[in-house]
């Protein structure tokens, strides 16, 4: 009795799945076909969330720069001045601080920018888009730029030491070279996996509940999955970016 029970509990709730997997879409939606050189393209969700953050971020910088400019010395600042100062000086104090201050001003731009854009990027789904970082090409594109940096970074520090520490001791220069090779991959992966896990959760509970407890139960869910992981995996990749970064200003 029990075991036919448990087996109709089971097709209930694979049912239940199978129905929200049909009503919530989890692939990337093309929405404009274009040709380019001959090939197929599509502009797809990604671009266009893409573009949505993008623009949001220069937005808020040109506010910026404007209150910025017309900011009087002589007065207390505004609330919004005070963000953008506890913005800078957060910034700068988590690159000096894993980066050391000779470096560390250097990179805080970079740092910066892509801190922001993967925070805003992966808070977007709060907004009803789908995450860019919840799409591979995204997250590996980010990873390639910060690879380029690491190694370019070795050859300007290491000259050719960069390349022939990758054979010390030897016997373990498989293992090295595996491991260089895997850092964007890892990056990249950690990124898209917990991004992307955290849509397709959100996207499942959206498909079982009734329409009218979706408006105040999966807040809490939100708040885990959009914010505090967006967050927690905003500052991993950026810290990873500086660590491995960092590593190549010591002589090899």
């Amino acid at each position: 009795m029990y075991q036919g029970i448990a087996a109709v509990s089971g097709s209930f709730t694979r049912l239940g799945l199978l129905r929200a997997s049909q009503d919530v879409d989890f692939g990337i939606t093309g929405y404009q076909e274009y040709t380019l050189f001959g090939q197929k393209l599509y502009l797809t969700s990604t671009h266009i969330s893409i573009i949505i953050v993008m623009l949001a971020l220069i937005i808020f910088a040109l506010v910026a720069n404007r209150a910025i400019k017309k900011a009087d010395p002589n007065k207390v600042p505004g609330t919004f001045l005070n963000i953008i100062e506890y913005m800078v000086e957060a910034i700068d104090n988590m690159t000096v601080t894993n980066m050391g201050s000779k470096h560390g001003y250097k990179f805080a731009n970079y740092i910066g920018t892509l801190f922001m854009f993967i925070l805003v990027a992966n808070l977007s789904g709060l907004f009803g888009l789908r995450p860019p970082t919840a799409d591979y090409g995204t997250t590996l594109a980010l990873a390639l730029i910060t690879f380029v940096l690491i190694h370019y970074n070795g050859f300007k520090y290491q000259k050719a030491g960069h390349v022939t520490s990758l054979f010390k001791p030897l016997l373990l220069s498989p293992i090295n070279i595996i491991g260089e090779i895997a850092t964007p991959l890892s990056m990249s992966l950690r990124l898209f996996g917990n991004i992307l896990s955290g849509t397709v959760m959100m996207g499942l509970i959206y498909g079982l509940l009734p329409k009218f407890l979706t408006l105040v139960w999966p807040g809490v869910l939100h708040a885990y999955f959009d914010v505090f992981s967006g967050a927690i995996q905003t500052y991993v990749f950026c810290m990873l970016t500086m660590v491995y970064i960092s590593n190549t200003f010591e002589e090899a």
